[in-house]
């Protein structure tokens, strides 16, 4: 046997009694605990409003994600910071929230070094994977392993999930743990998913916030016809996990994303822009059938996880909520916050800030550029392809309709502040900023905003000016424009 250099001949017997044994204990503890630990599966939308699923109780048929509550616990006050695609997604990996982590427009990136989820949980033993859309940046910041099933499969694909049950059988070989991101691109424009012969348009009961055009009817059946295919696919990965035996040691959330494409929810920081739908299911864990109005944001999912796997708490914004899924704990939260950049987006007004706090009865809006009209993708002139409903809400408005004016008028421009009751006003439809009963309400929630926005780093109006600077090929396109002028 040779001898490590460090370690003399006169201490051999004394190492090996000592420190051997305590080499075979941390070998076999550290198997059993890996074997032991719980699976994390993690299902996530795109772009849907979660009052539209029947799950709570909208209109888009959900009987997967039905059962899977009556098995699990439904959040009720469950909200994301940024309501665009590519924030959301940085800000669940991170658990750090958008302006700190550098990734507060959209189609961006984090900061060189920040660290995800995938480090954290790879250090403590885990595989960690994504399958579907991804929308995050750089890719050293997100070593996951990588598959689109979850995006490109559909009810007619043989064998279904290959990528998927491999990978988990794999875990399952070798003891492994797992924890497993899924993600859609369903109900994301254009509506091409489903069957929307099922949602008649003319039965369907639009939004108060809404135009009722047969456009915007046509439009929404598409819409709903995306979420039930969504529910479809939760369904086809929760079969996967029965099938490899996995049901009673895995934790599964479920949520919804930020709100639709259609006006008043994404692009806004207005209640159905922010809120989100999720359910946990964790046999034996979490208590069936239960729901829960704590106030959660998705900054807490990495958190979350982290202590769910037993692995070492980080320094993240997040905080988590595993009390609340043990039902050892019916509060989480005080204040949620949100923030929306236009600056970049398609179609975006060039600078048109939006930072907002709430609680779980109202919520405090601040729009740092009231001056400016609001536009994103939907409001173009020749009409979006992907919801062209939007010039239908403009003709009816010229026509003299009074909700068609007040509502297209409500969507371009916003004042400096707003106020809403939220609990008994979720489409944020009366302004309640000038209620001389709500003015302690404003002072409290305006005060926490700036608290949160100082926190992070986010100098409101000055911060929106830099947002361009944070895309993901910023720093390549500025290489190339100065190669081209050296040239």
């Amino acid at each position: 046997m040779k001898l490590h250099p460090l370690c003399p001949p006169l201490l051999l017997p004394a190492f090996c009694s000592i420190i051997l044994p305590a080499i075979i204990v941390l070998t076999t503890t550290g198997h059993s605990a890996a074997a032991g630990r719980p699976n994390i599966i993690f299902m996530i939308a795109d772009d849907c409003t979660y009052l539209d699923m029947e799950v709570y109780g909208g209109q888009a048929r959900t009987p997967n994600l039905n059962k899977l509550a009556r098995e699990g616990l439904t959040f009720t006050r469950c909200f994301q910071t940024a309501p665009m695609c590519s924030p959301t997604r940085h800000n669940i990996y991170t658990g750090l929230y958008p302006v700190r982590s550098g990734a507060w427009p959209n189609h961006t990136c984090v900061y060189p070094g920040t660290r995800s989820i995938a480090h954290h949980l790879q250090d403590s033993g885990y595989r960690v994977a994504l399958s579907g859309k991804t929308h995050i940046s750089p890719k050293e910041s997100f070593p996951f392993e990588y598959s689109n099933d979850f995006r490109n499969n559909g009810p007619g694909t043989k064998p279904l999930f290959p990528n998927l049950r491999k990978f988990i059988t794999q875990c399952q070989s070798s003891d492994t743990p797992f924890c497993l991101f899924a993600c859609s691109n369903e109900p994301h424009s254009p509506y091409t998913k489903g069957d929307p012969s099922v949602y008649p348009p003319a039965s369907l009961k639009l939004p108060p916030s809404w135009v009722d055009t047969p456009e915007t009817r046509e439009f929404y059946a598409k819409y709903l016809a995306e979420i039930t295919y969504y529910d479809w696919q939760c369904g086809a990965l929760l079969s996967l996990l029965d099938d490899c035996g996995l049901r009673d040691n895995t934790l599964v959330i479920v949520t919804s994303e930020q709100g639709s494409a259609f006006p008043f929810a994404k692009w806004t920081c207005f209640e159905l822009g922010l809120a989100s739908g999720m359910i946990a299911r964790w046999p034996g864990k979490v208590k069936p059938g239960t729901r829960t109005d704590a106030l959660v944001e998705y900054v807490d999912i990495t958190p979350t996880f982290l202590e769910v796997a037993g692995a070492e708490p980080r320094k993240l914004d997040g905080k988590s909520f595993l009390p609340v899924l043990l039902g050892k704990s019916t509060e989480h939260k005080t204040y949620t916050y949100g923030l929306h950049t236009t600056r970049g987006i398609i179609n975006g007004s060039e600078a048109f800030g939006i930072r907002s706090c709430a609680t779980r009865r109202y919520r405090y809006i601040r729009n740092l550029h009231p001056d400016t009209i609001f536009t994103n993708a939907v409001t173009r002139k020749e009409g979006d392809g992907k919801a062209s409903f939007w010039i239908s809400w403009q003709e009816k408005a010229r026509s003299g309709d009074a909700h068609a004016r007040a509502m297209v008028g409500k969507y371009h421009r916003r004042p400096a502040e707003e106020l809403y009751d939220v609990r008994e006003d979720p489409h944020c439809l009366v302004n309640l900023i000038a209620d001389p009963d709500l003015a302690a309400t404003r002072k409290e929630l305006s005060a926490q905003l700036d608290a949160w926005m100082k926190s992070q780093g986010d100098k409101g109006a000055a911060t929106e000016e830099a947002a361009h600077t944070r895309k993901a090929n910023f720093g390549k396109r500025k290489q190339k424009n100065r190669k081209r002028k050296d040239g």
